[in-house]
């Protein structure tokens, strides 16, 4: 036998040895994933990976705490959690495009699209629903949180949490006001609504006090396009909400009320003062934020406060209002899909949800059965409202989150109308025009 066919002998041999081991190698690979990569750790060495998201103090200490419980349950492996606290989406964007991003993290509406455009975050739906041992389903989260992170009904990020826009009002100030009756007390009886709340607000005003301060943001303006049961897109993804007549109706109501100075405009405050410094200074009767502002005006033992869904002018008792909220995504390139999934599947699950928002959290479940941890203490009194709000409510579409920068657009607008005391006819015109513009160049990739 020559030396050539010695080789290929013993590489045919080989080779059978090989695909014969192939089915065991898989089996003893703990990080396969549907239709994904795999990859074994050496013997004996734990499978580490990266996660990371913005946060506050508080909120990051929770976080590692999260991290620490979830590195004892799973031996196996060992989580990092990287905070990023500043320019979030541009460390992401970068870490990503020069390949050192965490294997899981934060995504906020805006970002999410881009990251399902380039193809660099897994699509999570058969994780989710064909995997038999995930801790969730996608039928666990409430229909109107998925927004942009869902496209052509496939999943690419979780909902980590939410935090349904409500209205928070200072009842001690509302009652040295004259207001015999309250917001709640009113929303119980089903008269809550626009007239009511102007009543109030004319009250404060009257007394020497703010009304209402409106931040220049989507969540306080489509809560009060849908409270009047409008709309700013069309079906098409068309921005309408300088034709639809009760889009119209609702920018109007706040106009008017900006003239009135029954509202006042955030942007027009001192420098480094704010709604929620206000508000705890017994300076403003409402302001609107999600779950958030709990942690903070718990702490001042003097304020007197609770919260309403926004008034409606429909004639119904409630209708939906913006939710505000943050996705849990899977980098596309992690060695390690399987359990990169298994974290985020318990983090956001009940269990996850309840460990992290219980004891006054600053935000509202995103998934069924953890609305215990709303209800803790009974505070504010009318917790069960964000559960209300959340329920009927709805994340940012994708047809604006889906176009970068048309968002700011909008946003830009509205602050020069409030600032430059313009009209609000030609204001919504000249939305509407650079906002179909913006929609239409984005589309024809320009």
């Amino acid at each position: 036998m020559s030396k050539m066919k010695v080789k290929t002998t013993l590489s045919v041999a080989m080779m059978t040895t090989v695909i014969a081991l192939l089915p065991l190698l898989q089996a003893c690979s703990d990080s396969t994933a549907p239709g994904g990569q795999a990859a074994a750790p050496k013997p004996g060495e734990k499978i580490k990976l990266k996660w990371s998201t913005w946060g506050n103090p508080g909120e990051l200490g929770r976080f590692q705490e999260f991290t620490k419980d979830y590195n004892a349950k799973h031996p196996n492996v060992e989580f990092e959690l990287i905070p990023i606290p500043s320019d979030y989406e541009q460390k992401i964007l970068t870490q990503l495009s020069g390949g050192a991003a965490p294997d899981v993290f934060y995504s906020g509406d805006g970002t999410i699209v881009k990251l399902i455009d380039n193809q660099t975050i897994a699509e999570l739906t058969p994780y989710m629903d064909k995997s038999s041992d995930s801790k969730i389903r996608e039928a666990d989260f409430f229909k109107g949180l998925w927004g942009a992170a869902k496209k052509d009904d496939k999943v690419y990020g979780v909902p980590v949490d939410c935090n349904p826009m409500i209205l928070w009002y200072n009842t001690k100030l509302l009652k040295d006001s004259g207001v015999t009756e309250l917001p709640a007390e009113l929303y119980e009886k089903g008269q809550w609504n626009w007239n009511s709340f102007k009543a109030m607000l004319e009250k404060l005003r009257a007394n020497g006090k703010h009304g209402f301060v409106l931040d220049n943001d989507w969540n306080r303006y489509y809560s009060f396009v849908s409270s009047n049961g409008g709309n700013v897109y069309n079906d098409k993804g068309e921005f309408i909400a300088d034709k639809d007549p009760k889009t119209v109706e609702a920018y109007k109501f706040l106009y008017d009320n900006i003239q009135a100075k029954n509202i006042t405009f955030a942007g027009t405050l001192p420098k480094g003062q704010g709604g929620d410094a206000m508000f705890m200074s017994n300076q403003v009767g409402f302001v609107s934020a999600g779950r958030w502002y709990l942690p903070i005006f718990k702490q001042s033992k003097d304020l007197q406060f609770d919260i309403v869904p926004y008034p409606t002018n429909t004639g119904k008792k409630i209708e939906p209002a913006a939710v505000a909220t943050a996705y849990m995504v899977m980098n596309k390139s992690t060695k390690y899909p399987k359990e990169a999934y298994e974290f985020i599947s318990e983090f956001v699950s009940k269990e996850g949800q309840v460990y992290r928002l219980q004891g006054g959290g600053n935000a509202v479940p995103s998934v069924e059965g953890a609305d215990q941890v709303v209800m803790e203490g009974n505070l504010p009194e009318h917790a069960q409202y964000f559960l209300d709000a959340r329920s009927i409510g709805y994340a940012l579409t994708p047809f604006e989150a889906g176009i970068p920068g048309l968002t700011q657009i909008i946003k830009d607008e509205m602050e020069a109308l409030w600032l430059k005391d313009g009209k609000l006819d030609e204001t919504l015109k000249s939305v509407g025009i650079k906002a179909n513009q913006k929609i239409a160049d984005y589309k024809a990739g320009k």
